[in-house]
This record gives C-alpha cells, structure tokens and sequence, in this order.
C-alpha cells in the first residue's frame, strides 16, 4: 500500500546549529514530510480519526522544532520522525529537513526514512 500525505514546504522555526552564535538566532528549517497511512485511504470511511490530521501533525512538528535549541538538523529529523510513528501512527515517515546555512548554496538537507512498527 502506497497511500501517502505529504506535508510539503512545511517552514519550522529552530535554534539550531553547531557554533553558539548560530543557535542564539531563530532560524527557519523547511521540511518536506511523507507519511503513509497504515489504512488504505479507500477505507476511511471520509472519517478525520481514520487518517493523520495533516494540520495537528504539522503543528505538532512545529513544536518539536521550536522546543529547544540543537546542534544538528539529523537530531531534529529523527524527533520528528519519532513523533510521526509514535504519535500519528504513521505506517512508515520520509523526511527531507532543509536549512540555509552555506553561502552559495540553496541549501544543506538531511533526509530520512523509519517504519513504524507494525
């Protein structure tokens, strides 16, 4: 089964960041997160409980990353990956954690990917 909601462009604020400096400065991260539902979307019945509410899933990983300050982005990606299996019981998570840190560069990301249990 391959049925996915992704939470796309999803911005967090974070103090993160390995020197003092950085980390004393809100930062915003931008994340892209898949999670799989364990219940074929043909099964819901157009019921909210039956799916992982995108909105509190977004806010909730939004806490995470504001709660208090990291060194790195991987920390921060498995908390949130953590939170999608354990919270949402997301059948598995795909996280893409995005920060503008390099000059010359887009970006620096860290992806992950966890199954939950099953």
């Amino acid at each position: 089964m391959n049925d996915e909601i992704i939470i796309a462009g999803l911005e967090m604020p974070a103090r993160i960041g390995v020197p003092d400096v950085e980390r004393s400065n809100w930062q915003t991260l931008v994340a892209d997160i898949t999670l799989r539902s364990r219940l074929p979307f043909h099964e819901m019945g157009d019921l909210i409980e039956r799916t992982i509410d995108y909105e509190t899933a977004a806010n909730r990983f939004r806490s995470i990353a504001a709660a208090r300050p990291r060194h790195l982005i991987e920390t921060l990606a498995v908390e949130i990956a953590e939170c999608a299996l354990d919270e949402f019981r997301a059948a598995s998570v795909f996280i893409e954690l995005r920060k503008r840190i390099l000059p010359g560069t887009q970006h620096v990301a860290v992806r992950l990917s966890r199954e939950g249990e099953a």
